[in-house]
């Protein structure tokens, strides 16, 4: 008998942070005054039925690098892009306002881990050495599950052409088109490749475009703006 599962999308909606991070900006590096985040964070955490220190954070850097949680304590891991843990209770959380947040389990050997991958990271290759790292831990490909939260679609992503051939060599099948016909990059897609290539079945994709969706956070939309959390743990 295996662990449960537990994931969750926030919303821009419910918290008490003011314009424009109204009003559940999750994010501490975007502006907000640091007592609404830090309301909102506890928040969360209630939420969920976490204590505020089970609820660990990252100081996102679109890097590659991956940390074992070990357990509660410190709330803000520095300079890291993915967290992966063993222990019920601990929730991951990852931040994100057009990147793509993705969550991991093997619910039967209990390990769980949440990326942070934008165009950068994922370039870096931040989704592979995050399922290594559960391999590591004990972890079986093949009894991955992968989550894919909201973040910027093809349709609105518009990016230089030089750009989406370069990330198409590292990340194939991430480029596609805009609405408008120019180039552009779908990263879930590209994401969603690579996860098949390295033998993970199990993949679902949250539907919703960051830049299209007023209840989302998105930083091509709204620069100065809030971040979504993405966030998973066992029971």
């Amino acid at each position: 008998m295996g662990f449960r599962v537990r994931r969750v999308t926030t919303t821009r909606r419910g918290g008490v942070s003011r314009a424009p991070f109204d009003s559940f900006n999750l994010g501490d590096h975007v502006g907000d005054a640091p007592d609404a985040v830090a309301a909102n964070r506890s928040r969360l955490a209630g939420a969920i039925g976490v204590p505020d220190d089970h609820l660990i954070w990252m100081q996102q850097v679109h890097g590659d690098h991956v940390h074992r949680v070990e357990g509660p304590g410190t709330s803000v891991i520095p300079e890291t892009d993915a967290l992966m843990t063993t222990e019920p209770g601990i929730a991951l959380a990852v931040l994100s306002a057009d990147c793509v947040p993705v969550l991991f389990a093997d619910a039967a050997a209990g390990i769980v881990a949440g990326a942070h991958a934008g165009r950068v990271g994922a370039q870096l290759g931040i989704v592979p050495r995050t399922i290594d790292a559960m391999v590591e831990a004990g972890a079986q490909v093949g009894r991955i599950s992968v989550f894919l939260g909201p973040a910027v679609s093809g349709r609105h992503y518009e990016v230089p052409v030089d750009m989406a051939a370069e990330v198409e060599q590292t990340l194939p099948g991430s480029r596609t088109t805009t609405a408008a016909g120019t180039p552009s990059l779908d990263l879930r897609a590209g994401i969603a490749r690579q996860l098949s290539g390295l033998g993970v079945t199990a993949i679902d994709i949250d539907p919703r475009c960051t830049a299209e969706d007023p209840d989302l956070f998105s930083y091509r939309r709204e620069p100065r703006t809030g971040r979504l959390a993405s966030v998973i743990w066992l029971s």
